[in-house]
């Protein structure tokens, strides 16, 4: 049992690499991302494809070379990780701000709403209106990047305040009792 969960946490960590590499450039040519180790080749070559599957990245054609590209499913995927992992700690002392995202997506945009949401959970933010997340954490530039990222204008606001009304401020703390 421990080998298929060492085996689960390598792969995982393959592809998170592969989607960092490949969210720092609009496409990069597969051999780039190949080495000379056979094993290591083998493992690239199956997480590559599994996050093509899952449609995580997509494969290009140009010349007689293949390119692949982190997609907006990719993107929003490796966001999770960062907040799942060590690089995304945050400042636990509260700085005096409250950060406050309106999230207002349509009903065909499904998806990616439920997908924004799962990541503002993972924030710590707390839903304190339908489309009203509150937090003290300083995440204010992961989500700028995310609304960058998805193309999100109005859809996607970002407030920073050192002011919240009572009756918000109690909304807040009963949430996070819950």
């Amino acid at each position: 049992m421990e080998n298929t969960k060492d085996q689960n946490n390598k792969k995982s960590n393959i592809q998170k690499d592969i989607l960092k590499f490949l969210a720092e450039k609009p496409a990069v040519p597969i051999e780039t991302i190949k080495g000379k180790d056979p094993k290591k080749n083998y493992a690239l070559a199956r997480s590559i494809k599994n996050l093509v599957e899952a449609g995580c990245i997509e494969v290009k054609n140009s010349d007689n070379q293949k390119y692949l590209k982190i997609t907006r499913k990719g993107q929003s995927k490796l966001n999770c990780i960062k907040l799942e992992g060590g690089e995304a700690l945050v400042s636990n002392t509260w700085d005096g701000f409250w950060r406050i995202i309106i999230l207002d997506l349509s009903e065909d945009r499904k998806s990616e709403r439920e997908a924004l949401r799962y990541l503002l959970k993972k924030a710590n933010f707390i839903c304190i209106k339908n489309t009203v997340w509150i937090s003290p954490y300083p995440y204010e530039n992961l989500f700028t990047n995310i609304k960058k990222d998805l193309g999100l204008g109005t859809e996607l606001m970002i407030l920073v305040t050192d002011k919240i009304d009572e009756e918000t401020n109690l909304a807040f703390l009963n949430a996070l009792k819950k």
